[in-house]
């Protein structure tokens, strides 16, 4: 399909792109916030919580660099979690507004 053959309007006027755009914007919200207070407590329990991350747990390896090598982890968890959501859902969604704009 041509982008000059698309009523964008007209498409973006249909109850379901508002319902995929709602879904989207609630679970990516709810993903950020969740990213980013984890990406403060590392800082924020370094400086008030110091005690736990002096803890050695393995040789010179303590629960402050465990901590910090986490958000690693949960940076691409929070990245497979999204994909696996947008896959299931939201493209199937998107799939199904492009299939009535077209006339599918």
């Amino acid at each position: 399909m041509s982008n000059s053959k698309v009523n964008w309007a007209a498409i973006d006027a249909t109850p379901k792109f508002h319902a995929l755009h709602r879904k989207k914007t609630v679970f990516l919200w709810g993903l950020m916030i969740l990213s980013t207070v984890y990406y403060f407590l590392l800082p924020i329990g370094a400086a008030y919580y110091q005690d736990l991350y002096k803890v050695k747990l393995w040789g010179v390896v303590n629960f402050g660099i465990l901590f910090a090598l986490s958000e690693f982890a949960v940076a691409w968890i929070i990245a497979f979690v999204y994909a696996r959501k947008a896959n299931a859902e939201f493209d199937a969604m998107a799939q199904e507004i492009i299939n009535e704009a077209q006339g599918v």
